[in-house]
């Protein structure tokens, strides 16, 4: 089935799981680092400060997501994107108001744990419950909502600066949320709930079994893949979070770095489109223990980049990662441990990555204020990815045996 019959016959529930991640883009870093300038100047904040509100605010969020994303296998996604929707919004609206230090700590909980966390996972547990031979497809075009926010909204909103106070830009946010809701849940009327599945439907995964949460965190493969996990969370976050320190060491200007974004956009839809093909036709083992690689080299290329050009050509392999990271990782968890208990386990996996970014600002901000700016750090960075890369390939040639297919 190749992607224009799959869309036309799946185009309302694909574009469901598109508003929904591309609604995430409120919550998450590539947004709120567009407004670091602002926040620091107006708090009176320092790039370690500012990086130690985001991990605190970041963290709580991740240790929300825990018990919140277990949510997503009792209730309809409709329901709960309706209740995670407002709660974003009025996130967003708070971020407008806040003239607290101690409150941003709050906002950034509430931003983070909605947007980034929850919209998130209702986007990849709706496309990973609704779809199994074509799953890969389905998250792929679904994905589809992070690009073209990460494409879209820096652009906008950056240009939006010269005619608008940063605050108000939060409000207009607001209302962007408030605006899609009714999309969404006309889009959900006839939703394909957890309780309507058959059980038959649902795919079991090693030793033909249905892991429970559990079962899963005590699972040494689990272990072997939380650099996975983790590493791009934490240290993408931090790429993005520090960009306006990064263009002010480089010497290049904010606007002709964020013109870059599309060009970065359009390499993660290219990726993501061919490695949700490749997971379909070769399964998911063959795409997670390569998918690291391209976030690796990115950090080499950007480490040493003196021009926009070379900075461009970074991004355009970071993309490459993140196109694989869309559909691997999700995908995984489907195929290794089942999808009757999915919801809890890629809300365990949602909550490391949610950590993740809140460890990768908060470590990397106070390395900036000790005199270690971002460029600095990059390499120890791809060192990072490298490993990760070896041990993912490790776990899979050890378990994918007990597949059994």
């Amino acid at each position: 089935m190749d992607y224009l019959h799959f869309l036309r016959t799946n185009w309302l529930f694909l574009l469901a799981g598109f508003l929904l991640t591309f609604t995430s883009s409120y919550g998450q870093t590539y947004f709120i680092s567009l407004f670091a300038g602002e926040i620091k100047a107006d708090f009176g904040l320092t790039d370690g400060q500012w990086g130690g509100i985001y991990t605190l605010g970041t963290t709580a969020s991740a240790i929300a997501m825990i018990w919140v994303g277990v949510l997503t296998d009792r209730f309809r996604i409709r329901a709960l994107a309706l209740g995670v929707m407002i709660a974003l919004a009025l996130a967003c609206l708070a971020m407008s108001v806040n003239t607290s230090w101690v409150l941003l700590i709050a906002v950034i909980f509430a931003l983070r744990l909605t947007g980034q966390g929850m919209m998130s996972q209702l986007g990849s547990v709706a496309m990973v419950r609704w779809f199994e031979a074509t799953r890969g497809k389905a998250l792929s075009l679904s994905s589809m909502g992070y690009a073209v926010g990460q494409a879209i909204l820096p652009i906008a909103f950056v240009a939006l600066f010269a005619v608008m106070h940063w605050r108000s830009l939060w409000v207009l946010a607001t209302g962007m949320v408030l605006l899609t809701i009714p999309a969404v849940l006309v889009l959900l009327r006839q939703e394909r709930t957890p309780q309507s599945m058959a059980a038959e439907a649902q795919i079991a995964g090693m030793h033909g079994r249905h892991w429970t949460r559990p079962e899963t965190l005590r699972s040494p493969l689990f272990f072997l893949m939380i650099p996975m996990i983790a590493g791009p969370a934490a240290w993408g976050t931090a790429l993005f979070f520090h960009q306006v320190h990064l263009v002010e060491t480089k010497g290049w200007a904010l606007v002709n770095y964020v013109a870059l974004m599309p060009i970065y956009t359009l390499s993660a839809i290219t990726a993501t489109f061919a490695s949700g093909w490749a997971i379909d036709r070769f399964g998911v083992s063959r795409i997670v223990p390569v998918q690291m690689l391209p976030f690796a080299f990115s950090f080499v290329v950007l480490a040493f980049a003196e021009t926009i050009f070379m900075a461009g050509v970074g991004l355009v392999i970071f993309g490459i990662g993140q196109g694989m990271q869309a559909t691997g990782a999700s995908t995984f968890w489907a195929e290794y441990f089942g999808t009757r208990h999915i919801g809890a386990i890629k809300s365990a996996a949602a909550a490391l990555m949610v950590f993740g970014s809140a460890i990768g600002p908060g470590v990397t901000g106070a390395l900036i204020d000790w005199g270690v700016d971002f460029q600095a750090q990059m390499l120890p960075i791809a060192l990072f990815y490298f490993g990760a890369a070896g041990l993912a390939a490790f776990g899979i040639f050890k378990y994918r045996p007990a597949l059994g297919r």
